[in-house]
């Protein structure tokens, strides 16, 4: 087994389990030499040999002997060649296997270990800091707009690395709208500005596996001292230790270790701490004791800024390949609640548009990505915004639909007309149907209307923001 077939077997692994798994657990393992049906392979610590031997082994497994080699086990040591966890396959021509001895002496020596060893254990986790970081995400491919500038300017704060200010700083909103994008986006500016600094990004996931790791493995201080340690603690999608009785009691300890340190925290999750069900209160209430910021969903604006930045980092990448005016606000309209999904679409077109070399122009959307607007198709009925509306202003629905002009009926109208145009797929005709039979130009006059006042009165525009995420809601 030489190390150019090695690295052609990572070439088929890479495409099994991802880019993500494969740079985080694959790629860092070192192929030593395969002795008698045994792989053996060097990793940086005891941690990654165990998560690739009960993760990853019997895919490994497979790849060697599609390879020709006949392996019946994998061996993985660190730098102190202490082996791992084996992984073995079975004597019979089954599907491979990973076999895991539960004896716990076999990852830490359960004897009396002096002040030098647990240091040197210690040192061992410390490398398993932080979970990768996309590059993609940083504040410079951020794009910033109404619904998510006071998070944008909260996190650039943070960023600066100066007297910790905001502790916690809280980030909540639903998927898609930049939480993990802007917890990325710290992360690097902290690690750029500041590079002794020790910086700690994972997800509450990964922050529960290595805690139930620590009590597995009997190594609960070496635990404490690297959450402890860290100058920077970043968790991400914090509701999911909600439940979880013991991770979040060590949480809580680690919070208020690094609290009293004055070491910096930054928290993520998909909703208010105060509204994460089954999260203990006193770890609610740690979390409010800081910064919470709310990231609105996307308003139409923000949507098309993200589109056209989109746009211009394609354009590299497919030079040449020309797109229509009025695509980008039509997607911009139509996909609203989920950023990746709009990108994806957006991804999506330009690809497509490339391989059968045509113009981006609006047929070729409304082909490629047929299912991907059905899906996205909005469900929101002209009923229910003229009784949204009418509720808002305080006034009957016979109001905004009966033929009374005055200004305090027919602002309101104006504004039912605007969203209806905006977040439903009737035409200008049937829109007018619903209003009492007005015609469509009366229609068209409305929604001209409330996209002036946007521009000019600020209350309007506040207005027609707020009914629009309650419809959206």
């Amino acid at each position: 087994m030489t190390q150019d077939k090695w690295s052609q077997l990572r070439q088929r692994l890479l495409k099994t389990v991802g880019q993500n798994n494969y740079t985080t657990w694959i790629e860092p393992l070192e192929f030593d030499e395969l002795e008698k049906g045994v792989a053996i392979f060097h990793v940086p610590t005891n941690f990654m040999g165990n998560y690739v031997s009960q993760n990853f082994a019997d895919l490994i497994l497979h790849e060697f002997n599609l390879s020709g080699e006949s392996v019946q086990r994998l061996s993985f040591k660190v730098a102190a060649n202490s082996p791992v966890r084996p992984a073995r396959a079975p004597e019979r021509e089954e599907e491979p296997f990973v076999e895991l001895n539960t004896e716990p002496a076999e990852l830490v020596d359960s004897s009396p270990r002096s002040a030098g060893a647990t240091s040197a254990a210690a040192d061992k986790m410390e490398t398993l800091q932080a979970a990768p970081l996309d590059p993609r995400f940083t504040f410079d491919s951020f794009v910033v707009g109404k619904p998510n500038e006071l998070a944008h300017a909260a996190a650039r704060r943070v960023a600066e690395g100066g007297p910790v200010t905001f502790n916690p700083l809280v980030l909540y909103g639903g998927v898609g709208l930049g939480k993990t994008h802007l917890m990325h986006a710290i992360a690097w500016e902290l690690t750029a500005r500041k590079p002794d600094l020790n910086v700690l990004y994972l997800s509450a996931e990964q922050f529960m596996y290595r805690f139930v790791q620590a009590l597995r493995e009997r190594r609960m201080m070496d635990f404490k001292h690297l959450f402890r340690s860290v100058d920077v603690l970043m968790v991400d999608d914090v509701q999911f230790i909600a439940g979880k009785g013991s991770t979040q009691e060590e949480f809580f300890h680690t919070f208020n270790a690094l609290v009293d340190q004055n070491k910096q925290i930054i928290i993520s999750a998909d909703r208010a701490p105060g509204e994460i069900k089954d999260l203990e209160d006193r770890v609610k209430s740690r979390l409010q004791c800081g910064l919470v910021v709310d990231l609105h969903p996307t308003d139409y604006e923000l949507r098309l800024g993200i589109l056209q930045t989109k746009v211009r980092q394609y354009g590299a990448t497919y030079p040449g390949l020309q797109i229509a005016d009025g695509v980008l606000e039509f997607l911009a309209h139509r996909i609203s609640t989920n950023v990746r999904v709009l990108e994806g679409a957006l991804t999506r077109l330009f690809a497509f548009a490339s391989l059968v070399g045509r113009e981006i122009d609006m047929d070729l959307t409304q082909d490629c990505l047929a299912d991907v607007l059905r899906a996205s198709e909005r469900k929101i009925t002209v009923e229910e915004i003229q009784r949204k509306v009418s509720d808002y202003y305080n006034i009957r629905m016979s109001d905004i639909i009966g033929p009374k002009r005055l200004r305090s009926f027919a602002r309101p109208r104006q504004v039912a007309m605007y969203l209806s145009k905006q977040l439903t797929s009737r035409s200008l005709p049937e829109i007018g149907r619903r209003f009492g039979g007005r015609d469509h130009t009366t229609v068209m006059h409305g929604v001209k209307r409330i996209e002036e006042l946007k521009q000019t009165d600020g209350q309007i525009a506040e207005d027609v923001e707020m009914l629009r995420r309650a419809l959206e809601a």
